[in-house]
């Protein structure tokens, strides 16, 4: 089984990134269960808004996309920016948006039978939103969501410390990542037993 973390941070590498770091703790526990993990960071690619899976040229966004049907298990981490997700969580989403209409070989749509969860972090509120609109928008282009398949972290309202200059609020993101983690693999695993049918009228 494979999973691929999209991480949405506004900052390219070598940068740090809040999200990549709360989001380790998510892929350290499905490398655990023997899921082999990819990464991929999209502030590192040239990937132009559109909703459409090639727009030629230089777009990067391909060779993620074939990383997207490579994998049972996506994960998007992002940070909460005014509330709401990055700019380039929600470009990622619009590009997904092609995917509505690409099909397996059994005329499903390419999103059927594969897991969705999302990381979340920002010394903000909102990530309860933030969680709410990738999901929303994962589940529209097919993707499962299991239960409590998110964990998040925040300062709380106001400027503070980023995560890793604080031991705040660590214990309970990393417990829920690891029990989002459980969930992803558990369903993951049901969906390749006994995948969803396609729908014949």
């Amino acid at each position: 089984m494979k999973a691929l973390f999209i991480n949405c941070t506004l900052k390219p590498s070598p940068e740090s990134s809040n999200t990549e770091a709360l989001a380790a703790v998510v892929a350290e526990a499905l490398e655990e269960r023997g899921v082999v993990v990819d990464h991929v960071r999209l502030a590192d690619l040239d990937v132009p808004p559109g909703v459409v899976t090639d727009l030629g040229g230089d777009d990067a966004w391909p060779t993620v996309h074939e990383r997207l049907l490579d994998a049972q298990i996506l994960v998007v981490a992002s940070p909460t920016w005014l509330g709401r997700p990055s700019s380039i969580a929600q470009r990622m989403l619009e590009r997904m948006d092609a995917m509505l209409s690409e099909t397996s070989s059994d005329d499903t749509p390419v999103a059927y039978n594969r897991v969705a969860g999302v990381v979340v972090t920002g010394n903000e509120d909102g990530a309860h939103h933030v969680i709410s609109e990738i999901s929303g928008a994962l589940g529209d282009i097919g993707y499962t969501i299991p239960g409590q398949a998110w964990t998040y972290w925040n300062q709380g309202p106001g400027p503070g410390d980023e995560y890793p200059q604080t031991e705040h609020g660590h214990e309970w993101a990393h417990s829920t990542g690891r029990l989002m983690a459980h969930n992803l693999y558990a369903v993951a695993s049901a969906l390749l037993v006994s995948p969803v049918p396609p729908h014949r009228e």
